[in-house]
């Protein structure tokens, strides 16, 4: 039989059409799809606008009124949320939304350079924990568990009395064994990734154990480092916020959320707003940054996904 007659050629149209069919959709990065998830994601979206608008009220806040966080006023103190005072003034007749905005820059700054500092540090701790193993592993976690067995306000108490009062101390206080759950995250982590076939395809190919840590183990544990960043911040700022509140943070007249909670305590029952104002932006703070680790949670972890 005629071999034109047993295949006969589609015509153009349908030729076109299997070949759409037949495409494949080009490949999309891990970041760029978990970010993608992240956006669909309303709750995550929401707390990233009030994060930013926190951020950006941070920055211009204080410039919006002629008042300084400092300057008194005696004839002015405890008057109500008015034109003149947006949200008030306290018993020295200062601006409460200067300062508010003011301890907006302190408890911002608090919790992401605590956050950035246990990042780093837990960071490498965990990976070369993990990477190490035997031995080496077992000696340094039983430090880290030595460090965070310690009371955590007996260690703020001791560097009060050694260094003093102030925000860096505070930092030194969150810092010192803030970083040890990230490193007991990254260690699970990288246990797991170092069995995977590439690991050991890298190794039998010569490459150097720093090369394997920084360029193989560290960046496939980095979507739960980055969730557990998102969650160590909001911790970092109430811890912030705590210590101010017992009068071991910043000192006057420095303002933060924490020191006009406490200053607000006493005068609750009469100036309400006192104590309110500080104490709602602390917890849209904390909110808005749990929704983002939840939703970073979601985005990135590969085991939530359909």
């Amino acid at each position: 039989m005629d071999e034109k007659v047993l295949f006969t050629p589609l015509p153009l149209s349908m030729r076109e059409a299997l070949a759409e069919e037949s495409s494949f959709a080009p490949a999309t990065s891990y970041w760029k799809e978990g970010w993608q998830r992240l956006l669909q994601n309303k709750l995550s979206l929401l707390a990233l606008i009030m994060l930013a608008l926190l951020v950006l009220m941070a920055l211009i806040g204080p410039h919006l009124t002629p008042y300084t966080y400092y300057e008194m006023t005696l004839s002015s103190k405890n008057q109500p949320p008015s034109s003149a005072h947006w949200f008030g003034t306290d018993e020295l007749g200062r601006d409460l939304f200067t300062r508010c905005w003011w301890g907006a820059r302190i408890s911002l700054f608090v919790g992401i350079a605590a956050s950035l500092i246990d990042l780093c540090v837990g960071v490498l701790y965990g990976a070369l924990a993990a990477f190490l193993g035997n031995k080496m592993e077992e000696w340094m976690m039983r430090f880290a568990d030595i460090l965070y067995s310690i009371p955590y306000l007996l260690v703020v108490i001791l560097l009060m009395v050694v260094i003093g009062p102030g925000l860096f101390t505070i930092l030194i206080a969150l810092t010192l064994t803030g970083w040890i759950n990230m490193a007991r995250i990254v260690r699970g982590q990288i246990l797991q990734v170092k069995q995977l076939d590439y690991v050991k395809a890298a190794e039998a190919l010569g490459a150097s154990k720093t090369r394997i840590l920084l360029r193989h183990l560290i960046p496939s544990a980095m979507g739960p480092i980055l969730v557990t960043l998102t969650l160590t911040i909001p911790a970092a700022i109430f811890a912030e916020a705590f210590l101010s509140f017992l009068g071991l943070g910043v000192q006057a007249p420095i303002a933060s959320w924490g020191t006009m909670a406490s200053d607000g305590l006493s005068a609750l029952r009469y100036y309400p707003w006192r104590l309110f104002i500080p104490a709602t932006f602390i917890s849209l703070t904390m909110l808005s940054l749990n929704m983002l680790g939840d939703g970073l949670r979601d985005a990135f972890d590969p085991r939530l996904r359909v």
